[in-house]
Parts: structure tokens; C-alpha cells; sequence
């Protein structure tokens, strides 16, 4: 099949490409020659208010991807258009009301469940990122639980910049394993440039740990979300901490030809491609810094193998290109010898 097609009737059609083979319903293989790789945006299952009610050591037969795999795919887009409304509102209230319960989608958001989709496409290790409200939730500390038990699961903590102590808190995750912070504005309600955020930054740069934002709108999210996500408000933390290291989640998620700009402008900034359409994966294969871009899922939102396919297109041809996209840079950002 030509990889000049993008759209498929379900998750199994990207087996048409010949990136993939399926060995089962619903299971899709990465083909030898083309790993390792290294997913640097990933979940599990997140819990606000109450504790967490979902087994996160729990293996489930089939993960529920909030784009399921039986729905309809169409690469170039943003990730969340392809969205039915139905599959909209079963996501909202699976991150909402059911996040005080054990049900929903989310309980086959594990580790099992992601180490076992890792293996299927030769990704070595995911970066978990946990994103924690001031005292309601604990997150962090239930990822790091889980990361202290899968070698391959790597976390960044999360540090709310409301929260009393902050140092103390982050340099205790640092303790029990933390390699980064995640900072999300539209959930944690922060603006980026806020002056507690950019305290966390100051502390980070001084640990040498790398911050991961979420960046840019979506268009999913709340309005209070949506402007604590404009990409405008990411470039004074990252001009006034050039000694930080700044992820741009999603690329700037709508707002991707300001997040190309500001990688382009400092060189502390790396750009990750999770939920991008095939166009802007290709461009930033093309224009961006090649020793600062990242591939990413945002497991369990879509399926790994849906996020891969969009590097493995925009990189045909060039496997130094791809390698360094896939693999490499994520290593040495991470810290991580050779596979």
C-alpha cells in the first residue's frame, strides 16, 4: 500500500501500511528493522479528589483507548477531529465523574496493558506523566510506585505551583525516581507564565530536570483551559530560563507554526509530536531542529502504533532522520544509554 493514504475504517487497517502485521484481532505488530522507539507522552489511568480506585498493576485482555481501535482513523488531522461526538462525550465523562471510581475506560489504563502494546511495536520505554491539583490528588506518587517497578516506565512528577512546599515536593520525587516535570495549564489551571510556575521552572533548571508542557489549544477544552494554552504565554518561561529544558507537548497542539517558531527561536526547546496531523509531523521532520524533535502517543487516548505510523511516513527514506525522531533524542534527553 502506498503511505500516501491516510484514511482507514478502523486502528487494524494500519496494517496496510508497510510499516505494520497483524498477528491478532486487534493486535498490530511493528516490523523488524524499523524499532526501537521511545514514547515520551504517556498515561495512566489519573485520579482527582478521591484515591485512586483503579488497579494500575492489572492486566486487561483489551486496552480502551478513548479513540478505539475499531473507529475510524484519518492521519491527517489533528487527533482529537476524529473523534465521533459519542466517543467526545464517553471521554469527558471517563476523565471526569468516572475518575472517582474504578470503572469506565480507564480501567484498562494500566501498566500491563501499556508494557504490553510497547512490546508489540519495539518501544523500549514511555514516559509516564502524571498531573496533580494542590492537595487533591495524589498522582504522582501512584506513578512513581509503578515506575519503581517497570524499568521501562519512566516518570515525570508533577509539582503543582499552587502547592505549599514546592521544593521539598519535587526534590522528593526526585528521591523516588522522578527524571522530569509535567506541567499541564488547561487541567492544573496555571497560566505558564504565571510567577509560581516560574518559580517550579527556576527549580527545575537547578536539578537538571527537564518540563514537560502540555502546549497549545486543542479545541476540546474547557474555555478556562484554552487560554491558560496559548502558545504566546509559553515564550517568557522559556526566554527568562534558558538554563531549562522545555518539552512543547503536542507541538503546540492548533497553534503548531508558533511552537515551530519558538524551537526555532531557543535552543532549550524540544518539540514533541503527539496528536499532530501527518503534515505537521512531516513538516517538523523538515524544519524543525532534528536533534530536538520527540515522538509521542498520549496513551491511552489513541493507540501507539496510531502515533508511530505518522513518524515512520514523514521520515521514509532518511533512517538517520528517523532514528534520532524515534529513538535517539528522547535518549539523550532522558539520559538513556543505546538500545
Amino acid at each position: 500500500m502506498s503511505t500516501s493514504e491516510t484514511f482507514f475504517e478502523s486502528h487494524h487497517e494500519l496494517a496496510r501500511l508497510p510499516y505494520f502485521a497483524r498477528r491478532a484481532p486487534g493486535q498490530l505488530l511493528l516490523r523488524e528493522g524499523l524499532g526501537p522507539a521511545i514514547d515520551v507522552h504517556t498515561h495512566l489511568a489519573l485520579a482527582f479528589l478521591l484515591p485512586m480506585q483503579v488497579d494500575l498493576e492489572r492486566e486487561h485482555a483489551r486496552t480502551e483507548h478513548y479513540l478505539g481501535l475499531d473507529d475510524a482513523v484519518e492521519l491527517d488531522r489533528y487527533a482529537n477531529q476524529n473523534f465521533s461526538a459519542q466517543a467526545l462525550r464517553r471521554m469527558k465523562l471517563d476523565l471526569t465523574l468516572l475518575s472517582l471510581t474504578g470503572r469506565g475506560q480507564r480501567r484498562t489504563h494500566t501498566a500491563p496493558n501499556l508494557l504490553r502494546e510497547m512490546r508489540e511495536l519495539q518501544i523500549r520505554s514511555a514516559v509516564l506523566l502524571a498531573i496533580d491539583l494542590p492537595a487533591i490528588s495524589t498522582n504522582a506518587e501512584r506513578y512513581l510506585e509503578v515506575g519503581s517497578r517497570h524499568p521501562e516506565l519512566l516518570v515525570f512528577g508533577s509539582v503543582h505551583p499552587f502547592s505549599t512546599g514546592m521544593a521539598r515536593r519535587l526534590d522528593a520525587q526526585i528521591a523516588r525516581g522522578a527524571r522530569g516535570v509535567k506541567l499541564h495549564p488547561a487541567t492544573q489551571l496555571i497560566r505558564p507564565d504565571h510567577s509560581r510556575a516560574m518559580a517550579l521552572y527556576r527549580l527545575c533548571g537547578e536539578r537538571g530536570l527537564p518540563v514537560f508542557f502540555h502546549c497549545g489549544p486543542v479545541g476540546i477544552e474547557p474555555a478556562a483551559g484554552r487560554r491558560r494554552s496559548q502558545v504566546r504565554l509559553y515564550e517568557a518561561p522559556i526566554r527568562e530560563h534558558p538554563d531549562t529544558t522545555f518539552v512543547l507537548g503536542h507541538a503546540g497542539a492548533l497553534q503548531f507554526e508558533e511552537a515551530l517558531a519558538l524551537a526555532r527561536r531557543h535552543e532549550n526547546v524540544w518539540l514533541e509530536t503527539a496528536s499532530q496531523s501527518l503534515s505537521v509531523v512531516q513538516r517538523i521532520a523538515r524544519e524543525a531542529p532534528s536533534d530536538r524533535i520527540l515522538f509521542g502517543s498520549d496513551w491511552p487516548f489513541y493507540s501507539q502504533a496510531f502515533s508511530i505510523a505518522k513518524v515512520l511516513i514523514a521520515t521514509e527514506g532518511d533512517p538517520a532522520l528517523r532514528r534520532r525522531f524515534l529513538h535517539d533524542n528522547a535518549a539523550r534527553l532522558l539520559g538513556l544509554g543505546e538500545a
